[in-house]
């Protein structure tokens, strides 16, 4: 089976996570893709493969040299954004691309003018929409890439590397993804998600990360009788939209500056419920932005009365750096792979997150390398054959330069 083919078989799993899920995974089905992919790696001839009862999947490339090196791993998580349906998705291979615009399906054209990024794949294949749905190369590229890999070391024993951890788990578009993921049983000195977007993207440095919840409480009183009895959840909620900064929104900034999100508003006259999430590369600014939206809810309690407004701020995952700033050899493997595999380096802070942050603070140093996927959590989305290849072919390579790293 080729990686073409490969991604095409996963992309047909509806795996899409809920943020409004208590269970593990957030969604059922993300279990019925996860039981496919475990038999297909026990079918490859994959060692240890196990699945737990949330759907976490460990397997073992096996070394094929006799001196100790150091055991790694490659990650990747197989849920797909609540942003956007996941379900039925109906792929199209746009061969030999041209640099015109792609008609995805009657009426939805994906155009160069919007999507610049179509202009750096002239002359490759490019795997598409039919403009309903996402696609799901955020992350089923790099679990194909990981799984392309693996076969590839299998089928060529000339290659040396040592041994080889693989991990998939579901839940990191709603955040959670490491959150159950077994570090001590991985049992790896350093990782790397296969989670990043298009060719030669290499990240080690990410967002800091918290959600807020803020409630608000009204008072319901017939609109002909109201005055000075009132409350409107609704207005509040608007009013409390607001009094955040207006440039710092995710459409009004980019590079290292953070923002506050607005996901979502459910609301009515006697309730409205606001769910943000809060960016910054900056700790301390991160610790400040958390301190500013708190601040907000406090100046409308003071002119709505106590409790009228109610706000929950968790942190979600820190900035990698922290992390792997004492361990760049890590990051030196991958330079000399790319460099090997003529991929020519992009170290970019991620504006985002990736399961690899959760778990460098949990002792697993673990940057984030290219997956080929472009225009995530939307109908736009794709992904070239060509850069998937790649992502595969740095794959090999940063395992056989481990297989030499106490040389």
């Amino acid at each position: 089976m080729n990686i073409t083919e490969r991604f095409l078989n996963y992309v047909k799993f509806d795996t899409q996570s809920s943020e409004e899920s208590e269970s593990v995974p957030s969604t059922p089905k993300q279990l019925i893709f996860a039981e496919y992919l475990k038999k297909e790696l026990e079918n490859e001839g994959l060692r240890d493969v196990e699945m737990d009862e949330m759907g976490y999947i460990y397997a073992t490339l096996p070394s094929n040299i006799k001196k100790e090196v150091p055991t790694i791993g490659f990650i990747s998580h197989y849920d797909t954004s609540p942003d956007c349906s996941g379900a039925n998705i109906k792929p199209s291979i746009v061969s030999h691309y041209d640099g015109t615009d792609i008609e995805l399906s009657p009426g939805i054209i994906s155009s160069t003018k919007k999507f610049p990024e179509l202009l750096q794949h002239v002359g490759e294949d490019l795997i598409v929409t039919d403009g309903t749905t996402l696609l799901g190369a955020d992350d089923k590229a790099g679990i194909a890439e990981i799984v392309q890999a693996m076969c590839y070391l299998r089928d060529h024993k000339e290659i040396p590397h040592g041994d080889i951890r693989i991990g998939f788990n579901p839940d990191e578009e709603i955040g959670m993804g490491a959150h159950h993921f077994d570090v001590e049983k991985f049992g790896c000195q350093w990782a790397y998600t296969m989670d990043g977007g298009d060719l030669g993207d290499l990240e080690f440095e990410n967002f800091n990360a918290a959600s807020a919840k803020i409630t608000i409480k009204g008072v319901s009183v017939h609109p002909g009788y109201a005055k000075g009895k009132m409350i409107n959840a609704n207005r509040l909620a608007a009013e409390f939209v607001e009094m955040l900064p207006k440039d710092e929104t995710p459409e009004e900034t980019e590079g290292y500056q953070g923002f506050y999100h607005l996901l979502g508003i459910e609301s009515n006259i006697e309730n409205a419920r606001l769910s943000y999430i809060i960016r910054d590369h900056d700790r301390e600014t991160f610790e400040d932005r958390k301190d500013f939206i708190k601040k907000q809810a406090e100046l409308m309690n003071q002119k709505y009365g106590e409790g009228t407004v109610s706000i929950i701020v968790n942190d979600q995952y820190y900035n990698m750096k922290e992390k792997i700033d004492p361990n760049m050899h890590v990051i030196d493997i991958v330079l000399k792979a790319m460099q090997a595999c003529d991929v020519p380096p992009r170290v970019e802070p991620i504006r985002g997150g990736t399961d690899g942050a959760q778990l460098s603070f949990k002792g697993l140093p673990c940057p984030n390398i290219f997956a080929g996927g472009v225009n995530f959590h939307g109908p736009y989305e794709f992904v070239s054959i060509q850069v998937m290849e790649k992502a595969m072919q740095v794959i090999v390579k940063i395992c056989e330069i481990t297989a030499g790293f106490n040389d």
